[in-house]
């Protein structure tokens, strides 16, 4: 891309997401987080997976949900207390993990800052800014409320590009069954898509190497070499 032009990208903010996740999120010029969309139960808003000795296992942020069908994330309040729960699982996960004694600290006093959050997009907000950080990932984020985007689908995220004065917008290869390219193209914003295949494993512990799970198993098990492997083959 020539130096006037912006690559942009709008995803739903998900908690403690894998390595592909922050990958899309390296590759842009800024993040915006699409938060003002209607939460989804059993997604990846509220829960990801980690490695365990017994499998994989789901760490879940309770949420209430009740009765809310349309709430949109960025009104979704947390039902009751989860992080201590979350942090006990962890660190009994990874306690074997090369890095773990390096990076446990760090990943520890972010699960005592999230217990004093309230709001689901809060917490996610702190483990992707921090987390990105960590990985040397120094890509701008806002929110999707801090621009005025208009419209449903693929009207809405090209308004929000054009109020961020984006050139380029980069997809995750799932919106390919709603966006529609030729609104991008009338509207003069290049419509790029994100490739997740190609990444290389790692060591992992507890057994077959097991790529779906959260950015946290990387750090641990790779540690300063972690964003090595967010380039794929």
């Amino acid at each position: 891309m020539d130096s006037m032009a912006k690559r942009l990208a709008i995803i739903q903010s998900c908690y403690i997401p894998w390595r592909g996740f922050f990958d899309f999120v390296r590759r842009v010029d800024e993040y915006v987080i699409f938060d003002d969309v209607q939460f989804a139960k059993r997604h990846w808003h509220n829960r990801n997976k980690i490695k365990t000795g017994q499998g994989t296992c789901w760490l879940t942020i309770p949420v209430e949900s009740k009765g809310k069908f349309e709430q949109k994330i960025n009104q979704t309040r947390i039902a009751e207390p989860w992080a201590q729960t979350h942090w006990r699982s962890i660190s009994h996960a990874y306690a074997k993990a090369p890095f773990f004694k390096s990076y446990g600290p760090a990943i520890e006093a972010l699960y005592q800052r999230a217990a004093e959050l309230d709001h689901l997009s809060l917490v996610n907000h702190l483990f992707l800014s921090e987390l990105a950080r960590l990985l040397n990932i120094l890509t701008p984020i806002r929110w999707s409320t801090e621009l005025s985007g208009q419209g449903q689908k693929t009207d809405r995220l090209i308004s929000l590009c054009l109020a961020a004065e984006a050139t380029h917008y980069l997809s995750g290869p799932s919106a390919r069954s709603y966006i529609d390219p030729g609104k991008f193209a009338e509207a003069g914003i290049t419509l790029e898509w994100m490739d997740y295949a190609g990444y290389p494993e790692y060591p992992q512990l507890h057994g077959a190497f097991e790529p779906a799970v959260t950015i946290l198993d990387l750090i641990f098990n790779t540690g300063p070499d972690a964003g090595h492997y967010l380039d794929r083959a």
